[in-house]
């Protein structure tokens, strides 16, 4: 065999799997490790049971397991064979089983203890997937509590090894084996953004196989884009194109030698464990495609974005496996140091509906499972509530024996779901909506899509023919393993997968849906579906305002009520109508957030009402009068032992102070007139009220025996008191012990004077007061010495 960098590493990797049963291997693209490593172990005699290796990518499956029967002088499926979804090649005498990541969770599930299995090895696990990372933590559980002779390895190039190696704990190994040396060459300049991607692709492809022998391998993000850029280089003999969707037949003829120069067109899936031979030169576009829950579809989609450092490192490594080789990179020096170290692992940014279905069969939850990453809280709670509406989990998140059967389904849970409930009519939609849209410009109805797929000559240029193909190929394997079901229109089917997303057209000219899930959506304005009253809505654009409806179906009310009949009951509802400014209280027939009847609820309880009205309060505010706002300033003079009878704490108690009180309010006029005064004062009690009264008076009680409400809202408390009616008093009233602020008032109630030093008043300045009054209010007495009148609120007796 061709020495292979790795091989250096190999005695020390085989020492730490026989010693510890765990370890970490980090090694540069190119090293050998895929085909290498599995051999190694199965030459060391670690484990007499099989050795599964997972994969991210069939493809790279079958293709490692061939590499590897190749090397011992055999036909795959012998010693070493393969497993991937809807084809395998294995035996009784296969001992290293190359599978993709999908069948090792299947595998868990059926058998925790893994019988006949020793070892498992992590192959590309920087790629982070979710099966992955659920893998791993099994794994790690099942070699805790069930098999401690359970050998476990995580292999990458470009992996972030710490934190593996510690959830792991096992040691790190690098093999330091280079391959041939790749020289970097980036744009002198920013690619102009009038310049369509595909467009610079293939000046670059252009340039790179001018200047270099040897074949080429560029990356672009998707099939799109590879049909694209090969079409603008059709002039160029053997343009290849290497994508996920394509059939096998073809994938292995672009990775197969060739006597000529071949120029491979490929999305990630060459990125890593594929080798292509004599491949001297790539060319990166600098784009990957992730998957990313996409609240537009309520599942994963494949979102374009920029590769990381790790992915061009990757990629680059490509060009070295034969002979010293080039990497061109769509985009600039400066732009590479921006790029980021790693993508993100798939655990916290894509939908985790598959992933909770799994650890509720597990019967564990996502704290008891060591995860190189703890999954996304807020998306993982979304994701059971989504499993609990389609019937796979139950009300305490446990698994249901429907969810045991839509976990068989290679399909996200939604289209499990349907497919399973509907049967195998439901295939091609099915297949339709776990793929791109292959029709364009052509509206939202979901039913061309459907008839596009069947007559796609019809659509002329807006269909796309090798979506159609692919998805049509899907359709009949999907329904090759169903029964026949109920006979649903489209429509049916599609509310099956998508129970929250019925739309109920709201009253207006505008084409505007409520979705049974609560949130709401718009039609674009002329759509052949505007008119339609009930919708399931099969794609949004995510809006988390307003979504806007990118696919849908029109839905008859019979067959809401035929699928959903026992989710569809009558409900009494007292609710505040910030519209109305009003309680309303209605009898409605409803589906989720769907009103599908409303008529009056004359006899609603007054219980039911005021409950209701507490929300018409946090709209309208408190709005107390001015008693009641004496009584809340008196309270927050009484220090952090008294009652809060702030409006902020008010606001947010008044279930328990004021609902009592809310009989016969339900309307915004109602809540105008009513006074929360004596409310306030029986959320106080007797005893606090007496302790209030005797530390912080509400009232002053003048000579004349009038009581006066003490203003508590400045600095200091105050009164508003006539003159003639403070006559006689010699000592200034006090509050506890402040002196309050006394404003003396004309005959007229117009201020005079304002003082907190009444005998100091009557002694200096009482006697100018007295010269400008006696001219303005003859008619009212003005004693010379005011501290020996008696008071007084009425004018001089006429004689």
């Amino acid at each position: 065999m061709t020495r292979l960098p790795i091989d250096d590493i190999l005695p020390d990797l085989m020492d730490a799997l026989r010693d510890q049963g765990r370890a970490v291997l980090q090694a540069p693209p190119g090293a050998g490790k895929t085909t290498r490593v599995p051999l190694a172990m199965l030459d060391a005699g670690l484990t007499k049971g099989r050795i599964l290796m997972l994969e991210p990518r069939r493809l790279a499956a079958r293709a490692a397991a061939d590499r590897m029967a190749a090397t011992l002088g055999e036909k795959t499926g012998t010693t070493v064979g393969y497993r991937i979804r809807g084809d395998s090649s294995v035996s009784k005498s296969t001992r290293i089983e190359v599978v993709t990541e999908g069948i090792l969770t299947r595998m868990l599930q059926d058998a925790p203890d893994l019988p006949g299995v020793g070892a498992v090895i992590f192959d590309e696990f920087h790629e982070r997937s979710l099966n992955a990372d659920l893998g791993l933590a099994l794994c790690l559980e099942v070699a805790e509590a069930l098999r401690d002779d359970l050998i476990l390895l995580a292999m990458s190039a470009t992996l972030d090894a710490g934190p593996v190696s510690e959830v792991m704990n096992a040691p790190i190994l690098t093999s330091e084996g280079k391959s041939f040396a790749v020289t970097p060459h980036w744009l002198e300049a920013p690619m102009p953004k009038t310049v369509r991607f595909e467009t610079a692709m293939a000046d670059l492809i252009r340039t790179a196989c001018a200047a270099n022998p040897g074949s080429l391998l560029a990356f672009l993000p998707g099939e799109g884009e590879i049909r694209r850029t090969a079409a603008l280089l059709s002039d160029l003999p053997n343009v290849q194109p290497l994508f996920g969707a394509m059939d096998f037949k073809a994938q292995r003829a672009a990775v197969s030698p060739s006597k000529h120069r071949k120029i491979v067109l490929a999305t990630s899936i060459a990125e890593t464990s594929l080798t292509i031979p004599d491949i001297r030169i790539v060319v990166d576009g600098g784009r990957a495609r992730r998957a990313r829950f996409d609240p537009s579809s309520g599942m994963s989609r494949l979102i374009t974005e920029k590769v990381t450092k790790a992915e061009a490192t990757q990629r680059a490594g490509r060009a070295g496996r034969v002979a010293t080789g080039i990497a061109y990179k769509l985009w600039t020096k400066g732009e590479d140091g921006a790029l980021a170290a790693f993508p993100p692992p798939e655990i916290t940014a894509g939908d985790l509906a598959s992933f909770a279905l799994e650890l509720a069969i597990w019967g564990g939850t996502e704290n008891e499972l060591k995860f190189v990453t703890p999954p996304h809280e807020g998306r993982l709670a979304e994701a059971r509530s989504v499993l609990q509406m389609l019937g796979a989990l139950d009300a305490q998140n446990r698994i249901t024996d429907h969810g045991r059967l839509l976990a068989r389904q290679p399909l996200h849970p939604r289209l499990a779901h349907m497919l399973v409930a509907a049967g195998r009519q439901a295939g091609l939609l099915t297949a339709l909506l776990a793929d791109r849209d292959p029709l364009r410009n052509r509206g939202t109805d979901l039913s061309l899509r459907l008839r596009a797929l069947r007559t796609p000559g019809d659509f002329g240029d807006n269909v796309n023919r090798s979506a159609v193909a692919r998805i049509k190929d899907e359709a009949k394997r999907l329904a090759a393993k169903q029964q026949n079901g109920p006979q649903l229109s489209p429509a049916a089917m599609a509310a099956l997968a998508y129970p929250d997303r019925i739309g109920l057209r709201r009253a207006g000219d505008a084409p505007r849906y409520v979705l049974s899930g609560g949130k709401g959506a718009v039609m674009p304005d002329g759509d052949a579906l505007a008119g339609q009253r009930l919708i399931v809505a099969t794609d949004l654009d995510g809006n988390p305002r307003e979504a806007r409806i990118r696919q849908a179906a029109a839905l008859a009310l019979s067959e809401l009520e035929e699928l959903f009949s026992d989710q569809i009951t009558w409900a009494d509802t007292c609710t505040w109508s910030k519209r109305d400014r009003a309680v309303l209280t209605r009898s409605q027939r409803r589906f989720g957030a769907l009103v599908l009847d409303d008529k009056p609820w004359h006899d609603a309880p007054e219980e039911a009402i005021a409950t209701a009205m507490l929300d018409g309060v946090r709209q309208l505010g408190l709005a107390p009068s001015k008693a009641a706002q004496r009584l809340m300033a008196r309270s927050a003079l009484m220090g952090d032992d008294f009652a809060d009878l702030s409006e902020e704490t008010l606001l947010n108690t008044i279930e328990t102070w004021l609902l009592p009180h809310l009989s016969g309010v339900k309307t915004s006029a109602d809540w105008k007139a009513f006074d929360i005064l004596p409310a306030l004062q029986a959320h106080l009690g007797w005893d606090n009220m007496q302790r209030l009264d005797r530390a912080v008076p509400g009232h002053f009680q003048t000579p004349l025996g009038r009581r006066v409400p003490i203003d508590y809202d400045g600095a200091v408390p105050g009164i508003s008191v006539r003159l003639q009616e403070m006559f006689g008093v010699k000592k200034h009233p006090l509050v506890g012990t402040v002196p309050l602020q006394v404003t003396l008032l004309s005959p007229a109630r117009r201020p005079v004077q304002v003082t907190s030093d009444l005998p100091g008043f009557w002694a200096n300045s009482y006697a100018d007061v007295r010269k400008d009054m006696r001219g303005q209010y003859p008619k009212h007495p003005w004693p010379e010495d005011p501290t020996q009148a008696d008071p007084t609120l009425r004018a001089k007796p006429r004689r």
